[in-house]
C-alpha cells in the first residue's frame, strides 16, 4: 500500500528519534548498572526495550507504506553523572512527545488513521509512563538530595 511521501518521511524521521532514544537508554541503563545503581538500571532497561519496540513499530509501518527506513539514529551525547543522565533522558521524551504530535496531526490531513492509532499509542506511553517517570526521578532529587536517592536506588 502506497504511504503518502510526507508521512513516510515524518515516520523515517520518528524511526531514527526512536533508535537514538534506545541508544541513549541503552548506555545510562549500563552506566547505572556499573554504578551499582540496580533499580536505575532495571528500569531504564526496560526503557530502552520499550524504545525498541515504538522503533519496530514505526519499522514495520514504513514497509507497509512502501517506504525505505532510514536506520541511523539520531546523535546524542551520554550523560556523565545521574542528575545529567535523568535529564538528558527526560529532555528526549520531550522532544519524543512534541514530535508525535506533529506527526498525528500530519497523519490525520493525510488520512492515515491507522498510522495515526500507532502514534498515538506511543504518545500516551511517552507522556504517561516514560516522561512521568523521570519528572518524578528529578523531583525525588530535590526532595531527597542526591546522597539519599542514590542510596534508594543501589537496592535491588
Amino acid at each position: 500500500m502506497q504511504g503518502h511521501p510526507d508521512v513516510i518521511d515524518c515516520l523515517k524521521e520518528l524511526l531514527r528519534g526512536e533508535l537514538a532514544a534506545r541508544d541513549q537508554y541503552f548506555i545510562h541503563s549500563r552506566q547505572y548498572e556499573d554504578q551499582g545503581f540496580v533499580r536505575l538500571y532495571e528500569r531504564l532497561d526496560h526503557e530502552m526495550q520499550e524504545e525498541t519496540q515504538h522503533a519496530d513499530a514505526i519499522l514495520r509501518r514504513i514497509l507497509v507504506l512502501e517506504g525505505k527506513p532510514d536506520m541511523r539514529p539520531h546523535t546524542f551525547t551520554p550523560g556523565d553523572t545521574v542528575q545529567q543522565m535523568l535529564r538528558q533522558d527526560l529532555d528526549t521524551e520531550y522532544a519524543v512527545q512534541k514530535n508525535l504530535k506533529a506527526a498525528i496531526a500530519l497523519c490525520e490531513t493525510h488520512r492515515d488513521y491507522v498510522s495515526r492509532a500507532m502514534l498515538l499509542a506511543q504518545l500516551r506511553d511517552t507522556e504517561e509512563d516514560h516522561a512521568y517517570w523521570l519528572e518524578k526521578q528529578i523531583g525525588l532529587i530535590d526532595k531527597l538530595g542526591l546522597q539519599n536517592y542514590l542510596q534508594s536506588q543501589a537496592e535491588a
